[in-house]
């Protein structure tokens, strides 16, 4: 591709933002590492040139470029490019939100879904795979102002004033990760509402307006859609504001995967874990799904999450026993519950109904269907 001249620009200033001392010396790699950092995916000739040695470059305007931050000496340096989940399996949103992050537009995005389904975690691994910044804020009743925005503080007899997390993922063009968003307290999340539209932002304790840096993004993850928890599953959520939500310009509706996705990450899983065992991987899946549509049709107050999944295959790879680990993690769920999810894997397990095992779980749901369904859900199996 042919590169902008705003294009090349960001490309040298994420050069001389990742490599500040070795602008002469780069390898191939390490240009291209900027440049996909950025979305890209072409080798820029147009702002690099070649040196003697073999398959080394220069950056050819190293000393015009003004970078997006002030370059961290190297060694100090901390990446901030989450790690690769060698386990993760793309499902859902993922391809939507991967073209929004791959663009480094600043789109601000909203994804609602049950718990434990990989919201924030498919967030991390687009991250991941593109080598973008990532800067996770997990929110609760308690976050403040200062929290996010930042603060001043002593250090050394000396009144500083320490960036929050927000205007540091602004200035160094990050994309802001703000986890349970709905668990944060309306009023303080206003403070948001002019740094979500995109445009400078007036630092007051630095007397500073701060212009988001190219890559700069927001991204939103909650059980809800900032309206509260009518069912009392998610205490803590609070209604948001009206205005406030009205600045994310999409919203992602993320459910658990499919059977057929959710197979492949407890099998990645198990791989990981030295603990392959396809029967019980099977039994799993099916106990999860036959459990989630019981859940949806309101004969259940709890469901599994893949979460839980999770941690049985986690269990499992310790206690290399299908039935503690299912019981171990589903103590935490009340005596009836629990009881009646044991019951359920156990059937499974045993093949004592046989169209349980089968694919035809939605027959066995609506044969559920009553007036008891927790009940049913035992009974039927």
């Amino acid at each position: 591709m042919r590169y902008k001249s705003d294009q090349k620009i960001q490309i040298e200033q994420r050069i001389v933002e990742l490599y500040p001392e070795t602008l002469t010396k780069l390898s191939k790699s390490q240009i291209m590492e900027a440049v996909t950092s950025l979305g890209y995916d072409t080798m820029p000739w147009s702002v690099i040139n070649k040196t003697n040695v073999r398959n080394i470059f220069e950056l050819k305007n190293a000393s015009n470029v003004v970078p997006l931050v002030k370059p961290i000496p190297v060694a100090n340096k901390i990446s901030l490019i989450p790690q690769i989940d060698s386990n993760y399996v793309p499902f859902g949103n993922h391809k939507d939100l991967e073209s929004i992050i791959k663009s480094g537009e600043f789109y601000p995005t909203y994804i609602t879904g049950p718990t434990g389904n990989g919201k924030s975690t498919m967030v991390e691994q687009i991250c991941a795979k593109f080598r973008r910044d990532l800067i996770r804020i997990n929110l609760n009743t308690m976050s403040d102002e200062e929290q996010l925005l930042g603060s001043k503080t002593l250090a050394n007899g000396n009144v500083e004033i320490v960036e929050g997390p927000v205007l540091i993922a602004m200035r160094t063009g990050s994309v802001l990760l703000l986890d349970e968003i709905d668990a944060g307290a309306a009023n303080t999340l206003l403070c948001l509402q002019p740094i979500l539209e995109g445009k400078p932002y007036y630092f007051k304790l630095k007397n500073e307006v701060i212009t988001p840096a190219s890559g700069f993004n927001i991204i939103a993850t909650a059980n809800t859609k900032g309206k509260g928890s009518d069912d009392g599953r998610y205490i803590g959520t609070n209604i948001l504001n009206e205005a406030f939500l009205e600045r994310f310009a999409v919203t992602f509706e993320q459910e658990y995967p499919s059977p057929s996705t959710e197979i492949k990450i407890i099998k990645n899983l198990m791989t990981t874990n030295n603990c392959v065992d396809n029967d019980f991987a099977d039994t799993l899946v099916k106990w999860a799904d036959a459990i989630r549509r019981t859940f949806n049709d309101g004969g259940l107050d709890e469901t599994i999450t893949t979460r839980r999944l999770v941690h049985v295959i986690k269990a499992f790879s310790i206690f290399k026993d299908p039935v503690k680990a299912i019981e171990l993690c589903c103590n935490r769920f009340d005596q009836q519950t629990k009881e009646s999810f044991i019951d359920v894997f156990n059937k499974l397990q045993s093949g004592e109904e046989e169209t349980m095992v089968s694919d035809n779980i939605d027959q066995i749901v609506e044969e559920l269907a009553g007036d008891d369904l927790e009940n049913n859900l035992v009974q039927n199996v």
